[in-house]
């Protein structure tokens, strides 16, 4: 099959055939043993520092076609598989090797007055579609997790990163077989044509999930047009809350790494909510620390007479993802204010509160309905690695099946199983 399909009348017999590869592959992973499937994440893993070279000649058409295309430098950051990026691949799928394997285990199992015993059982979702944009690391990091929590995948990349995808997925495919598992367990869709995730959104007799990773124009698309379930988040417009009880020093810090660490990241702090109580004391030296990082302030009234330069912010501010060295900052009467208002403008990503007052604390994380609520902590850590699940297929801000950072739990879901002695009803 060639590398990219030149006519898009091919496209929904070849995504139809990766879909029912995929459906076969899923019943083969969903009964690997958990060696088979580590075994494959480290034969992966091997395959990627032995193919160097032909990855990053691949890459390389990948970043001459983004240069000629105009792509910015951020993007062709991202696009670029140093010798770094593919160690890191390396090595995050050693890492998913030696997590625990959620497939399988049975919780909960209790004995009912009949004699038998109720219990659930966790299970792979099936088919995973997956569909991202920008960093081919992705395919590396998707593939692994589908592997470990028995799914078998089919990944669609942004044309921007075909040959780099092609060829990662020429090691996943052969990593898979060295350990006796399905290579197409794991497909990479082989055209740029944008018609191939219009078949691949709507194949509901192939494909059990859709998992989208992109910027927020791919994911209206997909809430518009998907006729599959999906786990995802649409925007990252995540609050820090510095309550009149905080440790001004402690705030400062909290709201600097919320902001600065990262601008371009759906966890990094857009809004800063500000008690009236503490707002003369914590908002200047907090203006003046983001400040020489050179971001843009843009504040209510109250906030502008408290922080030279900073511009007014409108109404529109207040529910924008910047993902950039911009942040809206608000003073607030109260700790119900704030709630109000991460109620209001806020995309139920994660939301923080810096402060001491042990009451206002718990009130914030039981109140405060978004996928990741945090005490005194940076917005940052809003992360599959950070919370301890190895990696992350992505973060979903929906309330059903899967929520917050996705790892490999997020992947699987569970079943009724019943354990008795030959008991019938009475």
């Amino acid at each position: 099959m060639n590398a990219v399909l030149a006519s898009p009348t091919d496209i929904p017999a070849l995504m139809r055939g990766m879909g029912e590869r995929a459906r076969a592959a899923a019943r083969a992973m969903a009964r690997a043993p958990t060696a088979a499937k580590n075994a494959a994440l480290r034969e992966i893993a091997a395959a990627l520092r032995a193919a160097r070279a032909a990855l990053q000649a691949a890459n390389a058409r990948d970043l001459a076609a983004g240069r000629a295309k105009g792509l910015d430098a951020a993007m062709l950051d991202r696009l670029t598989l140093s010798d770094k990026a593919l160690e890191t691949m390396a090595l995050g799928l050693e890492q998913m090797a030696e997590l625990p394997d959620p497939v399988g285990e049975i919780t909960d199992l209790k004995y009912r007055p009949t004699g038998i015993q109720v219990g659930r059982m966790r299970v792979p979702l099936g088919v995973i579609g997956i569909i991202y944009e920008s960093r081919p690391n992705v395919t590396a990091d998707a593939a692994g997790l589908c592997v470990k929590s028995g799914n078998a995948c089919i990944l669609r990349g942004g044309s921007e990163a075909l040959h780099s995808n092609q060829a990662i997925a020429a090691c996943v495919r052969a990593g898979l077989a060295a350990a006796g598992l399905p290579a197409d367990a794991v497909q990479v869709v082989e055209t740029a044509d944008r018609a191939a995730v219009g078949e691949l959104i709507t194949m509901t007799e192939y494909v059990d999930i859709i998992v989208p990773r992109g910027g927020k124009g791919l994911i209206e698309r997909l809430m518009r047009e998907s006729r599959i379930p999906m786990i995802k988040h649409l925007d990252g417009i995540c609050h820090v809350y510095i309550d009149a009880d905080a440790d001004m020093a402690m705030a400062v810090a909290v709201a600097d790494n919320a902001k600065t660490q990262r601008y371009g990241t759906c966890n990094t702090m857009e809004t800063l909510l500000v008690h009236s109580a503490i707002a003369p004391y914590v908002l200047p030296r907090i203006g003046k620390v983001l400040g020489d990082k050179g971001v843009e302030l843009r504040g209510d009234a109250a906030a502008m007479t408290l922080v030279p330069g900073m511009k007014p912010a409108t109404e529109e501010d207040w529910s924008t993802e910047y993902l950039a060295p911009i942040l809206s900052v608000k003073v607030v009467a109260s700790l119900d204010e704030a709630m109000n208002h991460i109620e209001r403008y806020g995309s139920k990503h994660t939301d923080a509160i810096v402060t001491n007052h042990h009451g206002n604390a718990m009130r914030f994380l039981r109140e405060v309905d978004s996928a990741s609520v945090m005490v005194n902590a940076s917005t940052r850590f809003a992360d599959g690695f950070e919370y301890g699940l190895g990696a992350e297929i992505g973060i979903s801000n929906d309330k059903l099946h899967a929520r917050g950072p996705v790892g490999l739990e997020g992947l699987t879901s569970v079943k009724w199983v019943v354990l008795g002695s030959g008991q019938g009803r009475a």
